[in-house]
């Protein structure tokens, strides 16, 4: 959910009174005035870098401009690109070690994953590619070295534009890339472009308020989920087995439980942070990746954490012998968990009391009173978007945003007076997410209250009142983890009657996000994951 680029501001100056609340006012409609602002300037020269190549004797177009949007389609077929060509069903680690033995070139993996976009673009998943850039790229040391990848369009990769999702403005290239860029690009991967996202982030699924949805490749007339959603696609089908991500409200892990992938959302502190990552009076967002495999997400985590400020994870590569205390949670305050996806997670509590683990059930770490509080600070946050847009996006039209930038804005004018008190509860869930684990090692939940829905079903075209009903409903568990800052990540470890997969969530401590990635390879292993394409089991 919602993550800021560094295009926003260069210099940003916000005052909270009591060191809990915003400095000033709400105009009439709700605009919050969070002091100074100041804008750089992005005029970068627009470059279209063209070339064209071949691949198993079949021509691959690489001439995409390379600072236009992608065109995209309502084609939905096929469904995923899994083929024996250069990528075939490895994951990212497997891939790396193939181009450093030779057995493989940077091109051979560039074209293919170029090759198997062709054969998806009806996903809707790229906002934004740049073939001949990535081909014509360093090689850069690491886990990763030469494996495509993708960034999310909502933070800045010098020379290309970020636009947020946002159809209330077009951007201008970034001048510089961010922190966040940088650190992902440090692990050796190879940025073909951006992937796409719904406005700010603010959704639980990648759908706008004209352009095609992204959508999902285990059945196209789902949901992808988001704000991932774009980067959840691309890996699910195939077209690279790593992408970028982050993650305000389960941005990462939303995605993963839709599209049947590891997505692990990291402590907070655990990457350095971006610039309004430091100001914020509640600081969500986590960035990380969305993978195929578990040993993917570990080599990531170890590569990009930032040392120094939480003690170090290091390498994780395998599961423990350690038995662990299990904590298990099937429904939020909200309401109840869906019958199927309850179903997923009673499963594999049973699959864990199988393997040795004490489960027991323990109350959720938050009450009703959290969904409130968060949904408030979600309306801070669409206000903050409202008063800096036309500042940080030259262009920026309110006319064009999209409902739930608009309504949330609404929702924060409304009840304006009751945000001290909800930053400090939100504040002080950190102690009642750790006092969690005080006695267990782990806790169990859904990563969502109910399955995947079908495109439309949280659609920005809604009114605002019946779709943050919809997004409360379906987003009950993970958005915790974000107000706590604890590390949560979503496994496939389910499935519905007709295939598609169904997310099964774990929480740790502070810090702990070992436990997280060992729990998750002894599950990889005792419970393969699937595929799109492979026979539901």
């Amino acid at each position: 959910m919602p993550w800021f680029s560094s295009t926003i501001v260069s210099t940003l100056e916000m005052r909270w009174v009591a060191g809990v609340t915003v400095r000033g006012r709400a105009d009439a409609v709700g605009a919050v005035d969070v002091g100074a602002t100041d804008v750089a300037a992005t005029d970068v020269d627009e470059q279209a870098a063209t070339s064209a190549t071949r691949t198993a004797g079949k021509a691959v177009d690489l001439r995409t401009p390379a600072l236009c949007p992608v065109e995209h389609t309502v084609d939905v077929d096929p469904q995923h690109a899994f083929s024996d060509d250069a990528l075939g069903e490895l994951d990212g680690i497997a891939l790396a070690a193939r181009i450093r033995d030779g057995q493989l070139s940077r091109r051979d993996v560039i074209e293919a994953a170029v090759a198997r976009l062709a054969k998806v673009d009806g996903l809707n998943a790229v906002q934004l590619i740049d073939a001949e850039r990535a081909l014509a790229a360093a090689p850069v040391a690491g886990p990763f070295s030469g494996v495509p990848t993708f960034i999310k369009d909502n933070i800045d990769v010098a020379g290309w534009p970020t636009n947020q999702g946002s159809e209330a403005f077009t951007a201008k290239p970034a001048k510089k890339s961010s922190v966040a860029a940088g650190t992902v690009l440090r692990t050796g991967l190879v940025a073909l472009g951006k992937s796409r996202l719904p406005e700010m982030g603010w959704n639980a699924t990648t759908e706008f308020m004209t352009g095609e949805p992204v959508r999902n490749p285990w059945d196209p007339s789902y949901s992808s989920g988001a704000s991932s959603g774009g980067a959840a696609a691309l890996v699910a089908s195939g077209v690279v087995p790593i992408a970028h991500a982050n993650d305000g409200g389960g941005s990462i892990r939303i995605p993963a439980a839709a599209c049947g992938l590891v997505g692990l959302k990291p402590t907070r502190g655990r990457w350095a942070p971006d610039v309004l990552d430091r100001v914020m009076p509640v600081k969500l967002v986590n960035n990380g990746a969305l993978t195929r495999t578990v040993r993917d997400t570990a080599h990531f985590l170890a590569h990009t954490e930032r040392l120094g400020k939480l003690p170090a994870i290091g390498l994780v590569e395998g599961p423990s012998s350690r038995r662990l205390r299990v904590g298990l949670v099937l429904d939020a305050p909200r309401g109840a968990t869906d019958a199927e996806t309850r179903a997923a997670v009673l499963a594999t509590a049973d699959l864990l009391a199988d393997l040795g683990h004490t489960v027991e059930e323990t109350p959720f770490p938050v009450d009703a009173q959290f969904g409130e509080d968060f949904a408030l600070y979600w309306g801070f946050l669409a206000s903050f978007v409202a008063v800096t847009g036309p500042r940080a996006f030259p262009g920026w039209d309110p006319a064009r945003a999209d409902v739930l930038t608009l309504g949330a804005r609404s929702y924060f004018s409304e009840r304006r007076l009751a945000f001290p008190g909800a930053l400090r509860r939100l504040r002080a869930s950190k102690v009642r997410y750790a006092a969690a684990f005080a006695s267990r090692d782990l806790v169990l939940s859904p990563a969502l209250a109910h399955t995947t829905p079908v495109i439309g079903h949280l659609s920005p075209r809604l009114p605002f009142d019946l779709l943050a009903d919809r997004l409360r409903d379906y987003v009950g568990f993970t958005p915790v983890n974000n107000a706590a800052g604890g590390p949560g990540m979503s496994l496939p470890l389910g499935q519905t009657s007709d295939g598609r997969p169904i997310g099964v969530h774990f929480s740790a401590a502070h810090g702990d996000e070992r436990t997280l990635l060992e729990i998750a390879y002894e599950l990889e292993q005792a419970r393969p994951f699937r595929r799109v394409g492979q026979t539901a089991g």
